[in-house]
């Protein structure tokens, strides 16, 4: 993991990304997963540029009472050992903290919730178990996919706020991989599905949107194990 948190991007408001909040989102680079279907690949790139922490903090205090919310996004945060401090003192502008996660480093995750430093988690479910490693562009014979399963567990207990979705590409999904998808979060407060879309900082060009019958389909499988399932940006 990177000992520093650096910022590569930020968007000054956002009414979608922290559900119920006016908020920001920052965007930090670098990631332990390579999926095929990113949208922030450039976030992983050698010559990607930083903001300075202190103008990041800046705007933050200016923005103080205006804005609700901070969502912290990537890239993969937790791989950022002092994410906690940096959490904190954003909180200590008054600031909600929203967290987005691929759920790989659970205990990095477990601490900041531990900690009281998260008011809202949005984790991605990749694939099932099985599809795992595919859909994350990590080696079959290396990945385990126990790490997942922890943070799905530690986030269902831990009382904080959270969403779960997965973004449906074609290629990598048919009925049982995203009713494996599914079954691992049985039981949730809410799952999205959301449609891949092409841009052009996605790594592979191969892929494409499933159509929307496929959604429709893929949403009643995942509604047999969490009711309350839907489909976003519908």
């Amino acid at each position: 993991m990177d000992k520093y948190i650096k910022i590569s991007g930020i968007q000054k408001l956002t009414l979608l990304d922290f559900p119920e909040h006016t908020a920001c989102t920052l965007f930090v680079p670098n990631c332990n997963f390579r999926c095929p279907f990113c949208h922030n690949s450039e976030l992983l790139l050698d010559n990607v540029e930083f903001y300075d922490e202190a103008e990041i903090f800046a705007f933050l205090k200016k923005r103080a009472g205006v804005l609700e919310g901070v969502c912290i996004t990537g890239g993969e945060p937790t791989i950022y050992t002092d994410l906690d401090r940096f959490i904190a003192d954003v909180k200590r502008l008054g600031y909600l903290v929203k967290l987005d996660t691929n759920g790989f480093l659970p205990d990095r995750l477990n601490a900041l919730i531990a900690d009281g430093l998260l008011d809202y988690i949005a984790m991605d479910i990749k694939n099932s178990p099985e599809r795992y490693a595919e859909t994350v562009g990590l080696p079959y014979d290396r990945f385990d996919v126990t790490p997942i399963e922890r943070s799905i567990d530690i986030i269902m207990k831990s009382g904080v706020s959270y969403e779960f979705r997965t973004t449906v590409v074609t290629e990598l999904f048919d009925e049982t991989s995203i009713a494996g998808a599914a079954k691992m979060i049985a039981g949730a407060d809410k799952y999205f599905l959301q449609s891949f879309v092409m841009r052009d900082t996605v790594p592979s060009k191969r892929l494409t949107p499933p159509q929307r019958v496929v959604m429709s389909r893929y949403l009643d499988i995942v509604r047999r194990y969490v009711p309350t399932a839907s489909i976003r940006g519908e």
